[in-house]
């Protein structure tokens, strides 16, 4: 049994620890209001943009002069991930879910005789796949100096992929990320960049007439639709990686509440038995005079 010194200090421990992980819940809590609605906020507008493109797509993918974006190189020997992942840690299963995903996806293509490189955003994404792809990895983002997400640090990410993807460097572009749900549900998608992909909609079943042609417009919306696609990523991971730390927050709170509760509880009877050893050798001391 420890004695009670130990057990005052395992006590004020973990006290401070609670203190800790409550206030990193109540940040949390904060900083997830105004991610969700930065989330919510870009849903409609990736939505309108998916429907007007996959209008024009239905009419030009079929063409030998569609754009190279839309109808792809003809091959998927190459493949780029981009791992989106976030800068911090203590936020539960966040970036291991993101990663196993991306893992999973390179290790099948591997098996099929592709050829995989990655991209990371985030050096949480890039620490756990460094040990087992790091001969893989090309590039990586680092996204520690900013404060609030904007649509520029997409569009910088969107422009070096178009610019490899224009250099042959690769056939399919996938990112991987987080979407956000609720605090307690963050799902990891797997989303096409390139060749793009655009999900059929009522809307995109409306014949148009468009002015220029559909190729003329398509190269100028398909590198805006990249960056897009990029920024709604990373704001979905933005919402996701706050929902995920305050529900890891609460729990570490409670733990620590807990072993709070059975840390005093053997606190208390080893102080009683300390007390009742005192006792009998006071005792015993008296008959023995």
């Amino acid at each position: 049994m420890a004695n009670l010194k130990d057990l005052k200090t395992r006590i004020e421990s973990v006290k401070s620890t609670r203190k800790i992980t409550q206030a990193m819940q109540m940040v949390a809590a904060a900083k997830l209001r105004r991610a969700q609605e930065s989330a919510e906020d870009a849903r409609p507008y990736a939505a309108q943009m998916n429907a007007v493109l996959g209008n024009l797509a239905q009419g030009a993918a079929e063409s030998e002069s569609a754009p190279l974006l839309l109808r792809g190189t003809g091959k998927d020997d190459v493949h780029l991930l981009i791992v989106a992942t976030s800068e911090r840690g203590l936020c539960g299963g966040f970036n291991s879910n993101i990663a196993k995903l991306a893992r999973v996806h390179a290790n099948e293509l591997v098996a099929a005789g592709k050829t995989v490189k990655i991209v990371t955003v985030g050096k949480k994404g890039r620490d756990q796949l460094k040990r087992e792809f790091g001969d893989m990895m090309i590039d990586h983002v680092d996204m520690s100096g900013v404060k609030r997400l904007g649509y520029a640090h997409a569009a910088d990410i969107g422009r070096d992929v178009i610019k490899r993807f224009d250099a042959a460097e690769f056939d399919v572009a996938t990112i991987f990320y987080s979407r956000f749900e609720s605090v307690v549900s963050q799902i990891p998608t797997a989303l096409q960049l390139i060749p793009a992909k655009f999900e059929a909609t009522e809307e995109s079943s409306v014949v148009y007439e468009f002015e220029p042609d559909e190729n003329e417009i398509l190269d100028d919306l398909l590198p805006r639709a990249v960056s897009t696609q990029i920024f709604t990523a990373l704001l979905e991971n933005g919402a996701s990686e706050q929902g995920a730390r305050m529900s890891a927050m609460d729990n570490a709170t409670r733990n620590a509440g807990e072993m709070i509760d059975k840390l005093t509880i053997e606190f208390n009877r080893s102080r009683q038995a300390a007390i009742t050893n005192e006792l009998i050798e006071i005792i015993s001391g008296a008959e023995a005079l």
